[in-house]
């Protein structure tokens, strides 16, 4: 269901029914810490006397499953370890910008050990069977955190994703699962698996929840070195004819069949949106994606547990074991020598990309049971992995979604991957994929432009918008002090001038989102005689918009009567 927020039904039955339903599904093995219900109940009642008072808490109500390698305050932490468990004092920061928003805790959910792992089978606190059918795998890492929210437990289920984490249960379980640019969303409160590509994530039933909870916990975080803020010259919307690369047939052939085909529809069904799609080679991007196990980096895993692990806990899960502990064997100059090459890589993948707004993939291979992960632990998590693994090594962003299910309707998933800051063009491409009539937004922040001539969509200047990423937000008219000229430009433009209250006319238009550095950009590269001014708009807005100086209207001829500058050319036309 989408979040709520201050509409949401009581928060204090919304929290009796998922205890309800958490007893109704009897998947005990889906947490590792569940709270009291008479301790959510109470943190529930004490939100609707907040919401009663006139706060505002966009969150309010949403409940919320963490996987229990994040740290919550008073509830141990396991990373699904026994022996590792530890009480934390403080939460971390991304469930403490939940809980301000008025999202309720319901528990600590089971993972692959360490978080290393895709299968979620990996613990000693069990295997997470698929939310639909147990004899499957959940996906993992974030096993638990997926399948509460799969189940309709949870609203929002938080992960990490290192290897793909956070975006294969989503497609096992036909679910949205976000993995934010690298930093976006602090890891601080974190157990780290490898700390320089660790992500925290969100799952979600439905694209517009999960956005939601992700723009809360996103933002620079004091704590955490390695959080960033969105840059300034940040990508607001994908423009609306996007180029979207697919991999060839060749690069495909880890899929099962199944997968495959359902891939093929998915790719047709995207295009159906007004995506052009093309094929090219990402042997590059499959091959870094090998450097996160197979090479040294695996060393970052060594650095965070393996101490602990060389210590033989009981409760430590012998393929996790053996993964952490054989990192302890690579060498330094073999770490460095992975940089570069995973540099290498980057300027590669950068270079392969150019010019397309997303990669779209398959979120993993196939839909392996419980009993095929016993067999072979390493073989099918490795395969399934296969599409997720690189993501992070090469600083991107992707959003996994739904696509067609296989021909016997089984969950497939995909992904929109773009590079790092790119999120909201991924969102965007995703809510197309799913036939929304609007994309949510999870990037904050730009400034409102508005224009009244070329720069309108279809429009010979639009282009200049849609390559700086601005996002559209609606038409709009200005007050009545306005007047519109038409000058003599190349390409033809018109002026507009405030002369007044009453001496002029509404002037209808459009108003866009720019990034800050979209804006200076627009400044310095603006010709004469435009000019960028405030505009009172009829509503009562004050924004930034296109305007002329006063020379130049007197010089041009006065189009006012026609209150539009598409109006304008119809009229010649």
């Amino acid at each position: 269901m989408p979040l709520l927020g201050n509409t949401a039904a009581d928060p204090v039955e919304r929290v009796a029914a998922a205890y309800r339903r958490i007893a109704e599904v009897d998947r005990p093995e889906v947490w590792i810490t569940l709270r009291p219900k008479s301790e959510v109940a109470a943190e529930a009642a004490a939100l609707v006397r907040r919401l009663a008072a006139g706060e505002t808490l966009p969150l309010a109500g949403v409940l919320v499953a963490v996987k229990d390698n994040i740290d919550v305050a008073g509830l141990p932490t396991t990373a699904a370890c026994p022996e590792f468990a530890y009480l934390p004092e403080v939460t971390a920061a991304a469930i403490e910008r939940l809980r301000a928003a008025g999202a309720l805790i319901l528990g600590k959910t089971n993972l692959d050990q360490f978080a290393t792992g895709l299968v979620g089978t990996r613990s000693p606190y069990g295997a997470v069977r698929n939310a639909f059918d147990p004899e499957l795998v959940s996906g993992g890492s974030s096993s638990g955190s997926a399948a509460a929210v799969a189940l309709g437990i949870a609203d929002i289920g938080i992960g990490t994703d290192t290897a793909g984490s956070g975006r294969v249960p989503a497609a096992l379980h036909g679910i949205v699962g976000i993995k934010a640019t690298l930093g976006v969303i602090p890891a601080h409160g974190t157990v780290p698996a490898c700390a320089d590509y660790d992500a925290v994530t969100v799952f979600a039933a439905d694209l517009a929840s999960a956005v939601s909870a992700a723009a809360v916990m996103a933002g620079p975080e004091p704590r955490d070195p390695r959080s960033r803020p969105w840059p300034a010259d940040i990508r607001l919307a994908a423009p609306l004819a996007p180029r979207i690369a697919v991999p060839r047939p060749e690069d495909l052939a880890a899929l099962s069949e199944p997968y495959r085909e359902a891939f093929a529809r998915t790719v047709s069904g995207i295009a159906d949106t007004g995506a052009k799609t093309e094929e090219i080679d990402i042997s590059v991007l499959l091959d870094a994606a090998l450097l996160l196990y197979d090479g040294a980096l695996v060393a970052e895993r060594y650095a965070a547990v393996g101490a602990f692990l060389d210590t033989a806990p009981a409760g430590a899960d012998p393929t996790v074991a053996a993964i952490i502990g054989a990192a302890r064997q690579k060498t330094g100059p073999a770490f460095a020598a992975d940089l570069d090459t995973l540099a290498r890589a980057k300027a590669a993948a950068a270079e392969l990309l150019y010019g397309f707004d997303a990669l779209l993939l398959p979120t993993t291979t196939e839909h392996p049971s419980i009993a095929a992960v016993a067999a072979d632990p390493i073989g099918i998590n490795r395969r399934m992995g296969t599409y997720t693994n690189f993501c992070n090594l090469l600083d991107m962003a992707a959003v996994a979604v739904p696509g067609a299910p296989t021909a016997d309707g089984a969950p497939f998933g995909v992904m929109l991957v773009t590079p790092a800051f790119a999120d909201q063009v991924a969102v965007d491409l995703a809510a197309r994929l799913l036939g929304l009539d609007s994309a949510p937004l999870l990037v904050d922040g730009g400034v409102d432009l508005a224009v009244f001539g070329a720069h309108l969509r279809g429009q010979p200047l639009h282009w200049q918008l849609e390559q700086l990423g601005a996002r559209f937000l609606g038409d709009i008219e200005t007050t009545d002090a306005y007047r519109l000229t038409a000058l003599d430009t190349t390409p033809p433009k018109p002026g507009l001038v405030r002369h007044g209250p009453g001496l002029g006319a509404p002037i209808e238009g459009e108003l866009f989102r720019v990034s800050p550095a979209g804006l200076g950009r627009f400044l310095a590269e603006l010709p004469a005689p435009m000019a960028l001014t405030s505009i009172e708009l009829a509503d009562g807005r004050t924004v930034v918009g296109f305007a002329c100086t006063y020379d130049a209207a007197n010089a041009a001829t006065d189009i006012t009567r026609h209150a539009s500058w598409r109006s304008y050319l119809h009229h010649r036309s």
